[in-house]
């Protein structure tokens, strides 16, 4: 019988205070979710070695998650590696938030969902690259890759999956969820 997960006693990822990963690159929308969520999550590009990935988790104190169980024999990766069914996206998050603690509300929105660099409030330069509509909302962009985030009906999407990951405690009680997670709020 094939268990959902494997691990190797995974303790990269709970040892400090902010909990980083990699992704192979099958996991690429996992990747995306977890810097969503504000995790600070490489993802690895098709082609390298496997030993490679485990070299960063490794040096990078992350947590690789991968699809790959070969991965899992690697005396290195005693302690960094994840096996994750390949498969429902749902599952693989179910699995972060049981087996690792993952609070996938944790910093929702404050990195950039493409290269994973920490979001900014938008200057007035960005602003000026929107429609007048959306000048006056909450808008961040990335200042590596120049993307602009506001909280549009794809942010809205994303976050009631985040919520939905989290176990809906967020959405209970009318309790409403911050469109965006500010460093040094009250909220997180």
């Amino acid at each position: 019988m094939v268990d959902d997960i494997e691990s190797s006693a995974v303790t990269a990822a709970t040892s400090g205070n902010d909990p980083r990963f990699v992704c192979d690159e099958m996991l690429g929308r996992l990747a995306r979710y977890l810097r969503a969520a504000g995790y600070d999550t490489a993802l690895a590009s098709g082609g390298a070695p496997d030993r490679r990935w485990i070299d960063v988790a490794r040096r990078e104190a992350r947590t690789l998650l991968t699809c790959d169980r070969q991965l899992l024999h690697h005396k290195a990766a005693q302690g960094y590696v994840l096996w994750l069914r390949q498969g429902r996206l749902d599952h693989q998050a179910s699995v972060l938030r049981d087996q690792l603690g993952v609070d996938w509300l944790w910093r929702p929105f404050t990195r950039c969902l493409v290269d994973n660099a920490r979001l900014q409030h938008a200057g007035e330069l960005a602003l000026g690259r929107l429609p007048p509509d959306l000048r006056s909302r909450a808008v961040r962009e990335c200042p590596a890759c120049g993307r602009i985030y506001w909280a549009g009906s794809h942010h809205r999407r994303m976050r009631a999956r985040l919520a939905d990951w989290a176990g809906g405690t967020a959405g209970r009680g009318g309790a409403k969820l911050p469109l965006w997670h500010d460093e040094g709020s009250a909220d997180g």
